[in-house]
């Protein structure tokens, strides 16, 4: 696994694979044209660092300011996969970031943290 990174543009958002930490950092805005296709690399990320994680811990880290529907069942998508994976034994942590002022970025992160019951999801108010 190698480390990536996309910088985000004005409808996508920043992207940050570290290989050696296993670590993924999704921040800023996301409502890409071709939701699936921008994040099909990320999709690849996610199983290729399931699949290579042995006993160490998967850190994924969302500071989504705003997203779309379509972003959404990605989020849930992945989510699932990690779920999943969770539930395998896996050492996984998603930490949902939000400001203390978006209260619909809180109110998400809830609605997500509702259906994970192996996966270790933290809501993390940031000032």
């Amino acid at each position: 696994m190698e480390n990536l990174e996309i910088t985000a543009t004005k409808s996508s958002p920043e992207i940050k694979f570290d290989a050696s930490n296993y670590t993924l950092s999704i921040a800023g805005e996301s409502y890409p044209e071709n939701t699936s296709q921008f994040y099909e690399p990320i999709y690849k990320w996610v199983d290729d660092c399931i699949d290579t994680l042995g006993d160490k811990k998967m850190t994924l880290d969302i500071e989504l300011i705003y997203f779309n529907s379509s972003s959404s069942k990605v989020l849930m998508d992945i989510f699932d996969t990690l779920e999943d994976a969770s539930d395998e034994g896996k050492n996984i942590v998603v930490n949902w970031i939000y400001d203390e002022e978006n209260d619909s970025a809180l109110e998400y992160g809830e609605e997500f943290a509702e259906d994970m019951e192996a996966l270790t999801f933290n809501l993390v108010e940031k000032p």
